[in-house]
C-alpha cells in the first residue's frame, strides 16, 4: 500500500523535525529505539522506510508524536556537554530526583557507577535499554557510565510507566540509548578537563572504525577514560565535619578520636581522653574529653570525587542474509577500576563488637574491662593502619545476537534475539583489623622478666605480644597492630540469559486508518554468586564477625521468568470535524516468575488531535517491579541501627503486650523474666541485613499504576515551535524495601501474628540478640506532578544586513506536587513521610522544581551553547546535635551555568570544542553531617567540583 497524502505529510514533518533536533541539540518527544528496517519488496518499501518505533511502544508507525512523553538528548548535546561519561549528562534531566548514585558518593559509593532514578523512585524502578534491549543489571541499577559515550547517537528518556511494553522495572520510566549505526570510516576523539582547583582531572580517548555496504555494516572501537580523585580537604565546604550544634553550624567531628575516648561509671560518667605525648598507662595521662576541641575531623580524610579508570571495547554488526532476513551481533565490554577512601577504621566497645580490653591488661590503668557486655566504653581510631580504602574492579560483558526480517510482501516484521550479560566485581578493603585474632593482645598481660607477655603469670600465651591500644601514635604499637591487619575481600558474579521473539505489522483497515499489532515473548534466567573472605564471615547468632564491622556471608541463587505481550493500535477517527485523528493503543503483558509468582499488567493510551496542530494524550498503565536478584539473594551483612525496644517496661501476666505474645516466646525468648525486660545500656541493636531468601521470606512483585495526561502543541502559525505539558501520577503498593529494625519491631508489637515477628530473636532474659531485617514487601509510594517543556527554532533573520546565525531554545522542567512514602500502611506508630520539597538522607532530594534550559547557536563552522540547570528551593529537617530538637531549614534555588563553543575545521575533518561547566563556581548548600555522610552536602544532586574547564577534539577519516 502506498503512502496517502496525510502519511506523506507526516513523513515530511518527520524529516523536518529530525533536522531541527540535530541542530538544536535537545528536544522532546522524538523518534525512538529502532528506525532501521530490512529491505522489503518494492510494493511495501516506500511505506516501511517511513515507519518508526517510539520508545514506550512496540508498534511501528509513521507518527513521531504519540501518547508517550519522551525527552531526547542528541549527539550534539553529548559533544557540547564535555562529559567523559554519560552519568552527569543524563542525571541533569529534570525528571530525575532522589539519590541516584554517582562518582561523588564516597561513603557508600566508590564503584564509579552512575545510576538513573526517574521520578525519584530509585534506580531499580528505572529501566535502561540499549536499542530497545535490556542492559545487564545485577540489581543495583545499570551503571550508565559503562556505555561508550562515543557510540551513542541519542538518548531517549520516557517519562511514563511502561511495564506492559517492557516488563519489570519500567515504573518511573525508561532510558533508551540509541547507538550509532551504518558508520563509515574512522573517528578519533580525545578530551581533557580539570577543575578550577587543578584537581579532578578527567582524560578520555576513543577510536571508532566502521564499514557499510549494501549487504551490511560493522562498527567497532575502543575507549579509555580516567578520572582523578578530589579530596574533601580541597574544598572549603567539605574540609571540616560540620554539625548543627545548639543552633549554630560549627566544626565538630567524631568521638572516635585517635587518642581515645573513655567512659566508665567508676569515673562518674566523665569522658576522658589521653594527653598527647603520654603512653596512656597511668591515670595521670588522661584529662576530661572536650568535644569542641578533641572531636576528630574525619572529613579531611574523605573524597568528594572518587577516582575511576575505564576501558571499553565494542562492536556492532549486521549482515543481510537475504532480501527478508538480516543477522545482527552487538558486543560490549567494560572494565572499571575505582576506589573510595574514608578516615581510619574505628574501634568502639559500645556497639556490637568482639573487641574486649581486659581489666588485667598491663596497659589498662582504669582497672575495668572495656567491652560491650561490661557497659564500659572505649572509642578510638586505628590510625596506625591508615585510611580505610575500598578498591573495586568491575567487568561487564554483554552480547546480543539475533535475526530480524520481513514476512514476504506483507507489512509484518519480526525479530528473534539472544541476550547474554555477565558482571563480575571484586572488592578489597584495606585499613581494617581482625579484632578476634587481636583480642589476646588486648587481654590480660604482664611483664615476664621485663618483657611484655600476653596472659597471666604462670600461663603465658605463646607467640602473642600485648598491644597498648591506648597509644597507637607509638610506632612500635602501630607495628604490632599491623600484624593483625585484615584486608577482607568480596567477589560477586551475575549472569543473565534471555531469549526473545517479537513481531509487528498491519492487521486490517478501518475508516480511521490501519490497525497495527505487536506481539512477543521472552524467557530470562538470572543467577548470582557472592563470596566473602573468612575474616568477615557473619555469625548468624550474634551478627558479628572477626573484623567487628562490615560482616557479610556468601550466598548464591537464581530465578527465571517467562513473559508474553501484545499491543494493538486502533485508529478510531480520521479527518472528521473535531478529530483530525483519534487513536487508541492497548497493551498487556503476562509475566511468570519462578520465585515471585505471576502478574499481568496492561495499559490503555489515547491520542486525539482535534486539529492538526494539537495532540491531546493520556495513558493509564499498570506497573510492577519483580524482586531483583539482589533483593532475593543479597548475602547477610551486619549493622547496628538505633533502636528502642517497644517491649521495655511490659511485665508478663500484667501487660497486654506479653499476654498476646508480642514480646514473648514467638520472638525467640524462652521466657520473659517476671520483672520484665531491662532497658539496655545502649540505644542500638544487632541487625542482620539480607535479601529475602536468607531469611526465608517470600518476596513478591510490587505493583501499582501510572497516569499521564497532557498535550503537545505545534502551532502552524509559529514554525519551529513546539510545547508539551504532562500531568503525571504514580503509585505503588507492597513496595520492595529493606525493612528497618525499628519498623519491624513496631509492626510486630502492634500485630503479634505478623510474619515479621519470627525475625526478632531474644536472649532468655528478653534482651534482643539480633533482628533479621531482610528485603520485604511493605509500604506504599505515591507521587505526582507536572512536566512542562518547549523548543523553538528561531526563523532566519538579519541584523543590519548580516545573518547572525541560527538560534534554538529548549526548555524542560518538572514540578513534584506530592511524594509520599508510607513505610508501614495501617500502623499508626509508623508515620507517612512527605518528601515533596524536602531532602532527607534516606530518600534524597525532592526539590519541587527542576529545570534544564539550553540556548544553541551555529553559524557556518561555528557553534555555541549556553546550558542552565535549575534545582529549586529545598527544605531540610535537621536534628540539632546539642538539643536533640528537629528544625526544618530552607535553602534557596540553585542555577548552574555551562558554556561551550566549537569550531569545525572542514578541510581536515576536525571538530574542536571547549567549554566551562559551573562557570560561576556555584558552591553547594551546607546540610551538615547531622543529615548527610558525604561532604556536608547532597553530593547526589549538587555540583561539588566547582568551576570546571574542558576541551575535546574529534578527527574523522
Amino acid at each position: 500500500m502506498n503512502l496517502d497524502t496525510n502519511k506523506l505529510s507526516s513523513a515530511v514533518r518527520l524529516a523536518l523535525t529530525l533536522g531541527a533536533v540535530a541542530t538544536a541539540g535537545v528536544a522532546g518527544s522524538v523518534m525512538a529505539q529502532d528506525t532501521t528496517t530490512t529491505t522489503p519488496p518494492s510494493s511495501t518499501k516506500a511505506k516501511e522506510l517511513q515507519t518508526i518505533v517510539v520508545t514506550g511502544s512496540r508498534i511501528r508507525r509513521v507518527d513521531i508524536e504519540t501518547a508517550n512523553p519522551v525527552f531526547t538528548i542528541s549527539r550534539q548535546a553529548i559533544d557540547q556537554s564535555g562529559a567523559v561519561t554519560l552519568g552527569d549528562l543524563v542525571q541533569s534531566s529534570p525528571a530525575i530526583s532522589g539519590q541516584a548514585t554517582n562518582p561523588y558518593v564516597n561513603n557508600g559509593g566508590g564503584t564509579g557507577a552512575s545510576t538513573i532514578s526517574l521520578r525519584g523512585l530509585g534506580a531499580n524502578r528505572t529501566l535502561v535499554l540499549m536499542d530497545g534491549h535490556r542492559l545487564v543489571n545485577s540489581g543495583g541499577g545499570v551503571d550508565i557510565n559503562q556505555i561508550p559515550a562515543a557510540m551513542v547517537e541519542r538518548i531517549e528518556i520516557l517519562k511514563d510507566g511502561a511495564s506492559s511494553t517492557y516488563g519489570s522495572d519500567a515504573i518511573g520510566g525508561v532510558v533508551n540509548f540509541i547507538m550509532r549505526k551504518n558508520f563509515q570510516g574512522a573517528e578519533f576523539s580525545t578530551n581533557y578537563g580539570t577543575s578550577d582547583h587543578s584537581d579532578g582531572t578527567q582524560v578520555g580517548y576513543s577510536a571508532i572504525f566502521g564499514q557499510s555496504t549494501d549487504k551490511g555494516s560493522i562498527v567497532g572501537g575502543l575507549s579509555y577514560d580516567k578520572v582523578d580523585a578530589i579530596s574533601s580537604a580541597n574544598r572549603s565546604f567539605s574540609n571540616k565535619a560540620l554539625y548543627l550544634y545548639y543552633g549554630q553550624i560549627v566544626p565538630f567531628g567524631s568521638s572516635r578520636v585517635p587518642n581515645g575516648r573513655i567512659v566508665y561509671p567508676g569515673n562518674g560518667g566523665i569522658a576522658l581522653t589521653r594527653i598527647s605525648g603520654t603512653d596512656g598507662t597511668a591515670l595521670s595521662d588522661y584529662r576530661p574529653y572536650n568535644g569542641a576541641t578533641d572531636a576528630y575531623n574525619y572529613q579531611e580524610e574523605n573524597l568528594i570525587q572518587t577516582p575511576q579508570e575505564r576501558t571499553n571495547a565494542f562492536m556492532m554488526a549486521n549482515y543481510r542474509l537475504s532480501d527478508n532476513v538480516t543477522a545482527y551481533l552487538d558486543f560490549f565490554h567494560d572494565h572499571t577500576t575505582s576506589h573510595s577512601a574514608l578516615a581510619p577504621s574505628l574501634a568502639d566497645t559500645g556497639i556490637p563488637s568482639p573487641l574486649v580490653i581486659s581489666a588485667q591488661s598491663m596497659y589498662n590503668p582504669f582497672g575495668v574491662e572495656f567491652s560491650n557486655a561490661s557497659g564500659n566504653r572505649f572509642e578510638t581510631r586505628f590510625t596506625g593502619l591508615g585510611q580505610r580504602v575500598f578498591q573495586y574492579g568491575t567487568t561487564t560483558d554483554q552480547v546480543i545476537a539475533g535475526l530480524k526480517g520481513a514476512v514476504g510482501e506483507t507489512s509484518w516484521q519480526w525479530d528473534a534475539s539472544l541476550n547474554y550479560g555477565h558482571i563480575s566485581q571484586g572488592a578489597n578493603e584495606q585499613g581494617f583489623i581482625n579484632l578476634a585474632a587481636a583480642n589476646p593482645a588486648f587481654g590480660p598481660s604482664f611483664l615476664d622478666n621485663g618483657v611484655p607477655t600476653c596472659g597471666v603469670p604462670g600461663t603465658p600465651i605463646a607467640g602473642c605480644t600485648p598491644i597498648n591500644i591506648f597509644d597507637q601514635s607509638n610506632p612500635t604499637q602501630a607495628a604490632l597492630l599491623k600484624q593483625y591487619m585484615s584486608n577482607p575481600f568480596t567477589q560477586s558474579i551475575y549472569v543473565s540469559r534471555e531469549a526473545a521473539v517479537n513481531a509487528n505489522g498491519d492487521l486490517f483497515e478501518l475508516p480511521g486508518g490501519t490497525v497495527r499489532l505487536a506481539v512477543g515473548a521472552d524467557y530470562r534466567k538470572e543467577y548470582t554468586n557472592g563470596g566473602v573472605s573468612s575474616d568477615i564471615q557473619i555469625n548468624p547468632t550474634t551478627g558479628s564477625c572477626a573484623l567487628g564491622t562490615g560482616c557479610a556471608s556468601s550466598l548464591q541463587g537464581g530465578f527465571n521468568v517467562k513473559e508474553a505481550y501484545a499491543e494493538i493500535l486502533i485508529p478510531i477517527l480520521k479527518d472528521v470535524p473535531f478529530a483530525h485523528s483519534l487513536n487508541v493503543d492497548i497493551g498487556s503483558r503476562y509475566s511468570k516468575y519462578s520465585l515471585a509468582g505471576n502478574t499481568t499488567n496492561s495499559k490503555i493510551a489515547v491520542e486525539w488531535r482535534p486539529i492538526n496542530d494539537l495532540l491531546l494524550r493520556g495513558t493509564v498503565s499498570q506497573v510492577f517491579r519483580a524482586p531483583s536478584i539482589s533483593n532475593l539473594f543479597a548475602g547477610p551483612a551486619n549493622s547496628a541501627p538505633t533502636f528502642v525496644d517497644p517491649c521495655i517496661g511490659y511485665i508478663p501476666g500484667t501487660s497486654p503486650a506479653s499476654e498476646n505474645n508480642a514480646c514473648g516466646a514467638p520472638t525467640g525468648a524462652t521466657a520473659i523474666p517476671p520483672t520484665g525486660i531491662a532497658n539496655p545500656s545502649v540505644s542500638q541493636t544487632n541487625a542482620i541485613v539480607s535479601g529475602s531468601q536468607y531469611a526465608n521470606y517470600s518476596l513478591k512483585p510490587e505493583f501499582g499504576k501510572s497516569f499521564d495526561f497532557g498535550f503537545v502543541y505545534d502551532p502552524h502559525w509559529l514554525p519551529g515551535f513546539s510545547t508539551t505539558v504532562d500531568l503525571w501520577r504514580i503509585y505503588l503498593n507492597d513496595t520492595i524495601t529493606s525493612i528497618q529494625a525499628q519498623t519491624l519491631a513496631n509492626i510486630c508489637f502492634n500485630n503479634p501474628s505478623s510474619n515479621f515477628c519470627p525475625l526478632i530473636h531474644r536472649f532468655p532474659n528478653g534482651q534482643i540478640s539480633n533482628i533479621y531485617t531482610p528485603t520485604v514487601n511493605l509500604g506504599r509510594l505515591d507521587t505526582s506532578g507536572v512536566d512542562f517543556g518547549f523548543r523553538y527554532r528561531l526563523p532566519h533573520f538579519d541584523v543590519m544586513g548580516v545573518n547572525p546565525g541560527n538560534f534554538g531554545i529548549q526548555f524542560d522542567s518538572t514540578y513534584i506536587s506530592k511524594y509520599n512514602d508510607a513505610p508501614a500502611p495501617g500502623i499508626s506508630s509508623v508515620a507517612v513521610i512527605h518528601n515533596a520539597g524536602i531532602y532527607t538522607s534516606q530518600f534524597g532530594n525532592f526539590a519541587r522544581w527542576r529545570a534544564l534550559g539550553t540556548l544553541n547557536w551555529d553559524r557556518g563552522p561555528w557553534n555555541a551553547m549556553w546550558r542552565m540547570r535549575y534545582i529549586g528551593h529545598i527544605g531540610v529537617p535537621i536534628q540539632d546535635f546539642g538539643t536533640g530538637a528537629f528544625t526544618e531549614f530552607h535553602f534557596g534555588a540553585y542555577v548552574y551555568n555551562d558554556f561551550s563553543i566549537g569550531y569545525e575545521i572542514a578541510p581536515i575533518n576536525t571538530r574542536l570544542q571547549v567549554g566551562v561547566n559551573n562557570a560561576f563556581n556555584k558552591q553547594p548548600p551546607i546540610f551538615t553531617q547531622n543529615v548527610v555522610i558525604n561532604a556536608n552536602t547532597d553530593v547526589n544532586t549538587y555540583d561539588v567540583i566547582g568551576r570546571y574547564y574542558w576541551a575535546n577534539a574529534t578527527v574523522k577519516f
